[in-house]
């Protein structure tokens, strides 16, 4: 109290030294007037009757840091809008959902090379999302993708793949077509004759119905025609039609003096579809850029979907286009060979006439654009898929029973064709010349079968026995015949390149290996079906599961690879069913042909 009352005394004569120091100052303002005496103060007034004054808080504890306090509160804010980290236990807060579904942060793991954890992994390259894109904007991609180089990532975020032609192209995809190439094919396609020949417009009689330039300036005119003009110059398809005119009725003429003599056939082909280009200016026969297997697997056909029934007489051997199997060529014993459309149309695309008897076999080459066909004729004749033109034709004087192309691609040149007087010739289609004649069997061949990374053939004959020769050496380096084999007149490859499943004609499917020894599988027998007497043809599905086969009653017949039980027989066609294939890329698909003249697909 003592130290309060100090402090109060204190105060008022500090006031008092105030006031009068602003009085003086007052006087020396005012000049005249009067000098007033402030009055001495009472002697009862105390200090403790003043009114009480406000003092400032004071504390005597310590002074208390605060900083910590505010970050501690930022960070708890700063923790709510944080993605959940996915190895915590427990969360001690109720997260959003943007929490829950964020995207997973933080550093990348130390025992991971690409920074993923062990238990993350879905892929061998990392974790891989599941994302749902529409068949149409996932085919626009991969086109795209194959035919630029690049592509939109699933996320749309971004590319990948060659951002170069990307920027070149400013991201154009196989579907989308810039307004200026629009407005240019427009242009190009109404472009007039006086447009693209300006010289012939620019002539003096431009204006005069009656001269030759206003006829080039308004060709599609009604009146364009008729005015008759100078014959000019034929062209080469002028040329060649004319050729072709003037040929077939020498050939009627001489048919017409003497009926008795036998007329050569003539090379020709006839197209039964509506263009043999598109509107991209792509061939007929251009197989589709997105034609891949659907899976793996194939399956066992159950039902007959669709009917080629074009042939007068059997159909003895059909094969599909290579690769995609867009197509289906057939040999007929009516001497015509004939493609058929199989995704689209289902009809008749081109006949080949050449031989003039029945076709026994057909073979295409790697690609297909080219394909042979042997017939009764004693001819092999080397076609242009597309176009029907024989390229070259080739004959030794015997029938030919079998052709193939050796299927390396620099040797699809070299053509070998089983006769019928017990040779394996061997042709150079290039020059036309024979390179080399296998002569060893004792009957006439009936199959020839590549083997061994096409280093080796295995042909077969009607001396029932089997010979492996060395490609390009007309020496036997293996001799296959026991008293109980019968012949074997088709012989089918088995996917893997280690089996060889040969029909047998006593009813069986017998199994040899392609290893050095060529040995029979003994463990591996196909049976059940009657083939004796027919030469009927093996095949296998293309994922080795499944041997199939026809035979003599119209059936066919499908056998388990690994258990060799019969899985399934269909009644395919009335009478002898000769051939069947499984469709390349179609898994369930299978096409057979018998002697009813019909070819027949199932799936």
């Amino acid at each position: 109290m003592d130290l309060l009352q100090s402090y109060g005394d204190k105060s008022d004569e500090e006031d008092g030294e105030e006031s009068r120091r602003k009085g003086g100052e007052e006087k020396g303002k005012g000049g005249g007037e009067t000098e007033v005496e402030a009055a001495p103060a009472s002697p009862d007034s105390d200090s403790s009757s003043s009114p009480p004054r406000l003092l400032p808080a004071k504390s005597a504890a310590p002074r208390v840091d605060d900083t910590a306090l505010a970050l501690a509160a930022a960070g708890t804010a700063r923790f709510l809008h944080r993605p959940i980290d996915p190895a915590q236990h427990a969360v001690a807060f109720n997260p959003t959902y943007d929490q829950l579904w964020a995207p997973i942060h933080g550093p990348a793991h130390p025992f991971a090379k690409d920074g993923v954890p062990q238990g993350m992994r879905n892929h061998k390259l990392g974790f891989v999302e599941d994302a749902s894109i529409e068949p149409f904007l996932f085919d626009e991609q991969y086109n795209t993708f194959h035919k630029y180089g690049y592509a939109a990532d699933p996320s749309g975020i971004d590319y990948v793949g060659d951002l170069d032609t990307l920027q070149r192209n400013q991201a154009l995809s196989v579907y989308n077509i810039p307004q200026q190439e629009q407005k240019r094919r427009r242009l190009q396609m109404k472009a007039t004759p006086a447009e693209e020949d300006p010289a012939a417009a620019a002539g003096p009689d431009v204006e005069n119905p009656a001269s030759e330039e206003w006829i080039l300036k308004n060709r599609n005119s009604p009146w364009a025609g008729k005015k008759e003009g100078v014959q000019g110059e034929l062209t080469e398809e002028q040329k060649k039609y004319a050729e072709e005119h003037a040929a077939k009725k020498a050939e009627k003429e001489r048919g017409g003096e003497g009926r008795g003599d036998r007329v050569e056939q003539v090379d020709k082909s006839t197209f039964h579809g509506k263009e043999e280009r598109d509107y991209q200016g792509r061939s007929w026969i251009a197989p589709p850029k997105d034609a891949k297997a659907a899976n793996d697997h194939c399956y066992i056909p159950k039902r007959w979907v669709h009917t080629w029934s074009g042939h007068t007489k059997g159909v003895a051997a059909i094969r599909f286009f290579p690769k995609h199997g867009r197509h289906l060529l057939s040999a007929g014993m009516d001497s015509k060979v004939k493609i058929w459309d199989v995704f689209n149309t289902g009809k008749c695309m081109r006949t080949y006439m050449g031989h003039s008897k029945a076709v026994r076999d057909i073979c295409f080459s790697n690609d297909g654009t080219k394909f042979l066909s042997a017939g009764y004729d004693k001819n092999i004749k080397y076609w242009d898929t597309e176009t029907g033109k024989v390229i070259s034709t080739f004959s030794t004087g015997k029938i030919p029973y079998v052709v193939k192309l050796n299927p390396d691609e620099d040797k699809q040149n070299i053509l070998l064709a089983g006769m019928s007087d017990k040779k394996i010739v061997q042709w150079d289609m290039n020059s036309g010349e024979i390179t080399q004649e296998y002569d060893q069997h004792l009957g006439a061949v009936n199959t020839i079968t590549f083997v061994d990374n096409n280093r080796r053939f295995v042909t077969s004959s009607d001396d029932k026995s089997l010979r492996v020769w060395e490609f390009g050496i007309p020496v036997v380096i293996k001799y296959i015949s026991e008293p109980h084999m019968h012949s074997m007149p088709s012989i089918a490859l088995h996917p893997n390149s280690n089996w060889l499943a040969a029909q047998s004609l006593d009813n069986q499917i017998l199994i040899y290996g392609t290893k050095e020894r060529f040995q029979l599988n003994k463990k591996k027998r196909f049976a059940g079906h009657i083939v004796a007497g027919y030469a009927c043809q093996v095949n296998f599905s293309p994922d080795g599961r499944f041997v199939m086969s026809g035979d003599g009653e119209g059936k066919c017949w499908f056998w388990d690879w690994k258990s060799c039980k019969v899985f399934r027989t269909l009644k395919c066609h009335e009478g002898v069913c000769i051939g069947c294939v499984w469709h390349p890329l179609e898994q369930s698909k299978v096409a057979t042909c018998g002697w009813d003249g019909m070819i027949k697909y199932w799936d």
